[in-house]
């Protein structure tokens, strides 16, 4: 590819993502109720990875609503829970498509390399919106904070689940995005499962941050309530585990 043409797809790229802007303001605005807590927390400077709960499809509309500079997401490929035309917005918006269960090898490059340069990816660490409780995080989060260094910024998305319910009922949801202090750079060391360890223990340190950021009865494994914590029992299944596994034999 020449410079040019990288040049063309780049500003095409931006021309898109204004008007997708746009579009998701105005979402937002009539659709909803929303409010945003915490834009103060937001540092000047990338590398940064903005990690979020994830309990609906639409949460990543939610953070490039919050969020008014450049953006890069690392998501599924496959959006099972997502209606069709809703499946059609990331592509247009463009992020790095993890095949979820395959290693997600050449997504994670892609979004190391975006932060190396100094930029902002947006995370969900849980690694899908099976539930609307929080789960243990998968260790991509971890492992691109330790691999470039970033600070970890915190948010809790709350309401969203509410979203196409309230519209069949003619209402408007109340929508909370709020936003922790940065935290980190994270080191690792060791290989195998002595740094997987370690990468597991800065996922539970993300997800108790982002615990703080939503409310309690959302906490899930989190929460300090054991009544919370035993109904989120089973939510941690990770619905793409038996993928690898399958690809490993064959």
């Amino acid at each position: 590819m020449s410079i040019l043409q990288s040049n063309l797809r780049g500003h095409g790229r931006r021309a898109v993502r204004r008007v997708l802007r746009f579009c998701i303001r105005c979402i937002f605005r009539f659709m909803m109720r929303l409010e945003i807590v915490g834009a103060e927390n937001v540092p000047q400077h990338g590398p940064l990875l903005i990690a979020a709960n994830h309990f609906h499809f639409v949460d990543p509309l939610a953070l490039i609503r919050a969020f008014p500079g450049p953006l890069e997401f690392i998501g599924g490929a496959e959006m099972p829970f997502a209606p069709r035309l809703v499946r059609a917005l990331p592509k247009l918006w463009g992020y790095y498509a993890v095949h979820r269960g395959t290693g997600a090898r050449d997504a994670l490059r892609s979004a190391e390399d975006a932060l190396s340069a100094g930029g902002v990816v947006g995370i969900f660490p849980e690694g899908g919106s099976w539930a609307s409780v929080l789960r243990p995080a998968r260790p991509g989060t971890a492992f691109l904070a330790v691999r470039t260094r970033a600070r970890i910024l915190p948010v809790g998305i709350d309401g969203l689940v509410e979203f196409f319910p309230s519209l069949l009922r003619g209402r408007r949801a109340c929508v909370r995005v709020r936003i922790g202090e940065a935290f980190g750079p994270f080191e690792a060391n060791g290989r195998g499962w002595q740094r997987r360890i370690q990468l597991d223990e800065i996922g539970e340190s993300i997800m108790k941050h982002i615990s703080l950021l939503i409310p309690p009865e959302r906490r899930g494994y989190y929460s300090m309530d054991a009544r919370v914590r035993a109904a989120a029992k089973g939510t941690e299944v990770y619905p793409w585990a038996r993928r690898r596994t399958d690809e490993q034999e064959t």
